[in-house]
């Protein structure tokens, strides 16, 4: 599946006026690829995340997630489109500290009331997929950061999501485990075949998307194949 965002507008109330976030942003991410956006603080890549996530609803334009767009549903059916098809990994792990790396997962897809064993099986394969196999039964205080942005990537994909969603995953990490992880997301965005979009502040592995995009003052301002 793809994502598509088409000629889409968000705006925010500022005094008297309003605040453009979004000015007319056009973005296809087909699925098993990875698109970066950069920009500077500001700039609405937050926004654009927002709204691809169905989290935010923008003043115009279109987007279509997983083959549906989200004008023609209702609240709940767009809380069921997050839940089942859109997997978002925050700047933030926001681990709970009483729960073991597995458990993180198995927590995500409870509410599908799959039994446990099922939940446990697919939540070992995903800790193993991001290198963590041996950390299962591991909580979050006795991991390291890049452990925990792992597990925090894994949880995101427990659902098996066509569209991921990334927020500065890297913000937290040195250059090294910032690396490895984006090195990982752009082999489970392969392996999963995910419409990936990438928020970074690093420029230094971007060769490794197949697209960067460019935000400035809300627009859309370049975008070039990697």
């Amino acid at each position: 599946m793809t994502l598509l965002v088409s000629d889409v507008t968000l705006t925010y109330p500022d005094g008297d006026g309003r605040l453009t976030a979004l000015d007319a942003v056009g973005l296809e991410v087909p699925a098993g690829t990875l698109t970066a956006v950069i920009g500077p603080s500001g700039s609405g890549k937050s926004s654009l995340l927002a709204v691809a996530a169905t989290l935010v609803t923008p003043d115009s334009g279109q987007v279509v997630v997983a083959g549906q767009d989200i004008a023609k549903l209702g609240a709940a059916e767009k809380s069921a489109l997050r839940r089942e098809k859109i997997g978002i990994v925050f700047q933030q792990p926001n681990l709970l500290a009483s729960l073991t790396a597995a458990e993180q997962l198995q927590v995500m897809a409870h509410i599908h009331g799959r039994p446990a064993r099922v939940l446990r099986r697919r939540a070992l394969e995903l800790l193993d997929a991001v290198g963590l196999a041996d950390k299962a039964d591991k909580r979050p205080h006795q991991l390291s950061g890049g452990q925990r942005q792992r597990i925090n990537i894994a949880r995101a994909l427990m659902n098996e999501p066509s569209v991921l969603l990334v927020d500065e995953p890297t913000s937290a990490l040195d250059h090294e485990r910032g690396a490895a992880i984006l090195d990982l997301l752009v082999t489970l965005t392969r392996e999963r075949s995910t419409a990936t979009v990438l928020v970074t502040h690093d420029h230094a592995h971007l060769e490794r998307m197949d697209r960067t995009a460019t935000m400035t003052d809300g627009r859309l301002t370049e975008s070039v194949t990697a």
